[in-house]
């Protein structure tokens, strides 16, 4: 398999104008003068910046970009002007999708290095500047992300395998600052890279045990990561029957990768380890209750919220949080056959709650509610779980915002702040008792479907039973998990999640 492109991104105290670079890019603000670098770079290339604003080919809307041949009349062969919107509306995100915007350009072009350049006088205007450094790295590795593992190359059109890119600035206290925040961006950037292709990549591959392989391949690669690994027979030992009942209709059996982050030198017992879920459906035909066919090409995807919290374990193995962090992704695989679970089937998880089985196309919960109660019988608290659950969720918010939902204010109102930090956008939404009497069975404890309408506020209090008095949340990404967030050419996975839920882990001290 053909690897991804390999980017890397560093500082460099030079002259944006003198820099070496196939490509020179800088932001423009719609309907802004040029400030101080654009006008020193129209001079020095006759106008021609003046030259494309006055045309209004190239009016600095968001994401817009205008290329210029420099005629060797500056270090860069090509300047790349990249809209950025209003400057009023500027935030980290405008930044991000700027150099993201910048990186996808290049990566077009087939060219291997790009220099990005920030006017003097834009630095404050979105936050700090090591804030800065963090948003533009970030957004340069989600850019230069192209998905072709499985492509045959042609020899006369040679695919760039790697994107070096220079953030260039003359002042040497800026650049400090923003070394600092590329680092973190860097690494934020790699994970959510990873990420992506691990859900990116098909359901023949990457089974429930490939995805356990990957998990421990992860975990060798850092000291302060162990893995472990519940086969099929584990897992009946410990009557994780949720898990089970998905799996059984595969030829391919479920597992559960318990990945447990140690933090360098003591840590205070005071403070609880914190667990991250992800659901990890490696194919979702729906079983026996099967899904139409339109569409099901993409049900690899249903391993997305698994793939974000690997994402999210690697990052925290550079970064090294000081507390204890589980990752526990339940996998399996929801097929039909002889012997799928069924409608009218009860199950019994984990936890010992019964669950009368209406959709077995309602797996998700069905998985995650097994790993909940492990997180909670392991002492975690906060427990966030990320999940592709419910088509209810993309209904009623679009493919621009993650569903939020959860118990305890304070761990919602630290996602709300990760996201605000990270672009990656939720929005709350209720799974109070009322929501919770939609999922009681009159023959069993639960059952796994509360009805036509709500459905993704239903499902999250579904999994509010199996979190006792911990901490929870609950991030329903099935619209934004898989061609959102506004990209021109859908990538498939985006790897949403990666950045919020590495910045939560990184800044909660509850």
């Amino acid at each position: 398999m053909k690897k991804v492109i390999q980017t890397a991104v560093v500082c460099r105290k030079t002259d944006a104008a003198a820099v070496k670079a196939d490509v020179l890019a800088v932001g423009v603000f719609e309907k802004e003068p040029l400030g101080s670098l654009l006008r020193r770079l129209d001079g020095l290339l006759k106008g021609a910046v003046s030259e494309v604003q006055n045309l209004k080919d190239f009016k600095g809307k968001a994401q817009t970009t205008a290329l210029l041949y420099t005629g060797g009349r500056i270090g860069a062969a090509r300047l790349l002007l990249v809209g950025m919107g209003k400057k009023k509306k500027a935030n980290l995100d405008t930044f991000r999708k700027t150099a993201a915007a910048a990186a996808s350009v290049s990566v077009d072009l087939k060219v291997s290095s790009l220099a990005l350049a920030v006017e003097p006088d834009e630095f404050g205007t979105a936050a700090s500047v090591e804030e800065l450094g963090r948003a533009l790295a970030e957004g340069v590795y989600f850019g230069a992300y192209r998905y072709s593992e499985y492509r045959s190359e042609d020899p006369a059109e040679p695919q760039p395998t790697q994107l070096r890119v220079v953030l260039a600035d003359t002042d040497e206290r800026r650049l400090r600052q923003l070394e600092r925040g590329v680092r973190v961006g860097s690494i934020l950037g790699k994970a959510q890279t990873y990420t992506r292709t691990i859900a990116n990549r098909p359901g023949n591959v990457l089974t429930p045990s490939a995805l356990a392989t990957e998990a421990q391949k992860l975990a060798r690669s850092s000291r302060s990561l162990r893995c472990t690994v519940w086969d099929e027979k584990k897992l009946a030992a410990q009557k994780m029957g949720g898990i089970l009942a998905v799996g059984k209709g595969s030829a391919n059996p479920p597992r559960l990768i318990v990945l447990r982050y140690n933090p360098p030198g003591r840590v205070s017992s005071s403070k609880p380890p914190l667990a991250l879920i992800g659901k990890a459906i490696t194919f979702d035909s729906g079983g026996v209750s099967l899904k139409p066919s339109e569409g099901l090409q993409d049900m690899k995807f249903d391993k997305s919220g698994g793939a974000a919290v690997l994402g999210v374990m690697s990052a925290a193995a550079a970064l090294k949080p000081r507390r204890v962090i589980y990752g526990i992704i339940p996998a399996a695989e929801n097929m039909p056959s002889g012997t799928s679970y069924r409608p009218g089937d009860i199950v019994t998880t984990y936890s010992g709650k019964t669950v009368e089985i209406h959709s077995t196309d309602a797996e998700g919960r069905m998985i995650l509610c097994d790993a909940l109660a492990y997180a909670v019988r392991l002492g975690c608290s906060p427990v966030v779980d990320v999940a592709t659950l419910t088509g209810a969720c993309v209904v009623a918010l679009g493919t621009q915002r993650a569903g939020l939902m959860g118990n305890d204010e304070k761990v919602l109102e630290a996602l709300r702040k990760a996201s605000e930090q990270t672009g990656e956008q939720v929005w709350p939404m209720p799974c109070d008792e009322e929501y919770v009497e939609a999922v009681r069975s009159r023959i069993a404890d639960l059952k796994n479907v509360g009805g036509k309408w709500g459905g993704a506020c239903t499902a999250a209090a579904f999994l509010s039973e199996f979190v006792g008095k911990a901490r929870w949340a609950h991030l329903d990404i099935a619209g934004t998990g898989v061609w959102g967030a506004g990209e021109k050419e859908g990538p498939g996975s985006i790897g949403f999640g990666v950045r919020l839920l590495s910045w939560f882990v990184m800044n909660w001290n509850g």
